[in-house]
């Protein structure tokens, strides 16, 4: 089991998935670091690390490259970019990676949450997503999403470790965040 004073949780701040990864940190005194930027509305404030002009350029990626990845269209509207570049970074900070949302028909996963599930494929990082709508756990195994056999058994494996997710959080979300902190660090 992983000792939690070495432990750190890279995340977004935003309200519904990172809200409730950053809170089960906390109760389970855990670091937490919340990367964002100035200007972008956050739902934690413990952990904040405002990443400067300079910092996000180095998580800058493509729109068309990741439009083209992820079967959607991303306009090259400053926001949505400056969101992708924290994503870059939440992933490229951690050693797994946790995801609370939908995986989509062509394998990708909805949402801004799609990027940071690519970008932790394409850096061949574990990670593990769980699908709301089928009530499960997945992770990326011989370029396929493959169902976690025995749920029970899932542990943060790694001290550095990210979570993200949708802002929609259902509770079967929240339980599987609840559920993965308790059987990680209890």
């Amino acid at each position: 089991m992983l000792k939690k004073e070495e432990c750190v949780l890279y995340s977004g701040g935003a309200n519904g998935a990172e809200y409730e990864f950053g809170a089960q940190a906390e109760a389970y005194g855990i670091e937490e670091i919340n990367f964002t930027f100035d200007g972008h509305g956050i739902a934690r404030t413990r952990g904040v690390r405002v990443l400067s002009r300079e910092e996000l350029s180095k998580g800058d990626v493509s729109l068309a490259y990741v439009s083209k990845l992820m079967n959607r269209t991303y306009t090259d509207a400053m926001f949505i970019r400056k969101v992708l570049q924290t994503i870059w970074y939440q992933v490229n900070a951690g050693r797994e990676i946790y995801v609370i949302g939908k995986i989509l028909e062509d394998g990708s996963v909805r949402g801004g949450t799609g990027w940071g599930a690519e970008f932790a494929k394409l850096c061949n990082k574990p990670i593990f997503v769980f699908d709301q709508e089928r009530d499960g756990w997945f992770t990326w195994s011989d370029d396929r999403w493959a169902t976690v056999a025995d749920p029970a058994s899932l542990r943060i494996g790694n001290p550095r470790f990210t979570g993200t997710g949708t802002r929609f959080l259902e509770e079967n979300g929240r339980r599987a965040i609840r559920e993965l902190f308790r059987r990680s660090f209890a």
